[in-house]
């Protein structure tokens, strides 16, 4: 495929880099089969501890040069990077919808977020401000500033293949960070086509080599990011299950993690809400990237004055999508990532029938022509109740769980009601309603949206949730602060030295 040798991928692929220089390694293969077709694309080797200790040591010996770089000419480089994202995104977007499976405007999607980042980090370049304070003392100036904080661990996921470490690399870069980067084996390819994009601007800068380290791996290459004291700061996004791995580890050398997991969505429909923005929104957050998204929508929670209308909308725009490869702009939705994500997908059916969930939109497995893969499967929606254990439970995949309500308070219990906070919405014309949503007695989310889905947050927010999702933010506002140190400042421009509590000595 054309798309494939312009981003530098063979057959064959090597998955150790410490920016512009690649290394061979002891390491076992990694296939990646692609979920549209089951084709094999390519396969790349994984790191061996000496392949991952040397992009380390590299790392270390990188930062002292670049921490010294000024920010706006960090930030040069980072602009560069975005244009030159913007010249592969063709092709990279392709590489993502094919490798992971999401519809080719997502795969496009997800490498504008890349160049959006660019475009954000190279503003936060020339505005990495601190603080200044009031000193008590006489003559005496107070500030804080903040200093870069050295090598940051970037484990990220198969669903964001891309996106998800550009949201970390860009700001840790223009903080004066050096970034490590272990992405999910379900997607190696993408991210041996970005340290690829990335050393050619990097060579014509000479940035150090280190800046950017790849050290692809499995869950063992995880474990020695997550336990090295070298690494001040682990970025982890994934499951909850692993997520609380990676926080232990870290927390057990006190190290700083930021946690990006599960999220179980939901969507309070009003019954003063516009109809027609609610049944879109929900749509596109429940099958959105075949439902594998942190922010897929997984709950609707309907007023009872609406909800058979609802639910009758909703059933007839099931009925109109169209399923199929993602490559194709008229289908809707693509595959899962692999027959693991289907099987279970097909266990959670039968977990929430075994509760005693009604199925108003039937799932399963798509077979013949085109869905060869066996990874394509049906949206599906359930009537269920609140309490039933699959509802409380993230499923990587699109099923959507109905659930009525009576008053305001009732939905707002129902949509806090899970051990997950990522991402909630509710679709009301009402503005109590959606003022007490956005209060502090309302969504205990990271994100609550008003008349808008739970999935498609802009760069320009901090992104991240509460709970068991992790309490980690990244992206815009000052989510950039975690990938550097604060430091107090005082400065004594007097002739006296006036100590705490007035203490004297005769000297």
């Amino acid at each position: 495929m054309e798309f494939l040798q312009s981003l530098k991928l063979t057959s064959k692929n090597k998955g150790v880099s410490t920016g512009n220089t690649w290394f061979e390694s002891t390491g076992k293969w990694v296939d990646s089969y692609s979920p549209v077709d089951g084709k094999l694309i390519g396969s790349v080797q994984v790191a061996d501890r000496a392949n991952y200790d040397l992009v380390i040591a590299k790392a270390e010996e990188a930062f002292k040069v670049w921490r010294t770089w000024p920010a706006p000419k960090r930030g040069e480089v980072v602009r560069q990077i975005g244009e030159a994202l913007r010249q592969y995104k063709e092709p990279l977007g392709k590489l993502v919808s094919y490798e992971m499976g999401k519809s080719l405007q997502e795969g496009y999607g997800e490498v504008q977020e890349m160049i959006d980042i660019c475009d954000f980090a190279v503003g936060l370049s020339r505005q990495l401000n601190g603080s200044t304070l009031h000193s008590e003392r006489p003559q005496h100036r107070m500030y804080d500033q903040y200093h870069p904080l050295g090598i940051v661990g970037i484990i990220s996921a198969f669903n964001f293949p891309v996106a998800v470490w550009s949201w970390n690399t860009m700001l840790g870069w223009i903080c004066g960070d050096v970034c490590v980067w272990k992405p999910s084996e379900k997607t190696p390819l993408c991210a041996v086509a970005c340290q690829h994009i990335i050393s050619e601007v990097f060579a014509k800068n000479n940035v150090p080599e280190g800046v950017s380290g790849l050290v692809m791996g499995e869950r063992e290459a995880g474990e020695w990011l997550a336990a090295d004291t070298r690494i001040p700061l682990i970025s982890a996004t994934g499951s909850t299950r692993m997520g609380k791995a990676v926080a232990a580890a870290v927390a057990a050398r006190l190290g700083k993690s930021l946690l990006e997991l599960g999220g179980n969505n939901a969507i309070i429909i009003s019954k003063e809400a516009d109809l027609d923005i609610a049944i879109l929104g929900a749509l596109f957050g429940a099958v959105g990237t075949a439902g594998q998204r942190c922010t897929t929508t997984r709950r609707l929670i309907i007023h009872e004055d609406v909800y058979d209308t609802v639910k009758s909308k909703l059933v007839s725009a099931y009925g109109q999508l169209k399923i199929g490869d993602p490559l194709d702009q008229k289908n809707h939705v693509g595959p899962l990532i692999d027959k693991d994500a289907v099987q279970q997908y097909l266990q959670s059916i039968e977990k929430c029938k075994a509760e005693g969930g009604n199925f108003i939109v039937e799932g399963g497995v798509l077979t013949g022509a085109g869905y060869e893969s066996g990874c394509y499967v049906k949206p599906c929606i359930a009537e269920a109740k609140p309490d039933y254990a699959i509802v409380q439970h993230e499923t990587f995949a699109p099923i959507l769980y109905l659930l009525k309500y009576t008053t305001i308070e009732e939905a707002i219990e129902i949509q806090n009601g899970v051990p997950q906070g990522l991402s909630s919405s509710i679709m009301t014309l009402n503005l109590r309603e959606a003022e007490l949503f956005l209060s502090a007695s309302g969504s205990d989310c990271g994100i609550a949206n008003v008349n808008i889905g739970t999935s498609g947050a802009e760069i320009g927010g901090a992104f991240g949730g509460e709970k068991e999702t992790g309490g980690g933010r990244e992206s815009g506002s000052d989510a950039w602060k975690i990938y550097m140190r604060r430091q107090t400042n005082t400065i004594n421009y007097s002739t006296n030295l006036p100590l705490a509590q007035g203490i004297k000595f005769d000297l």
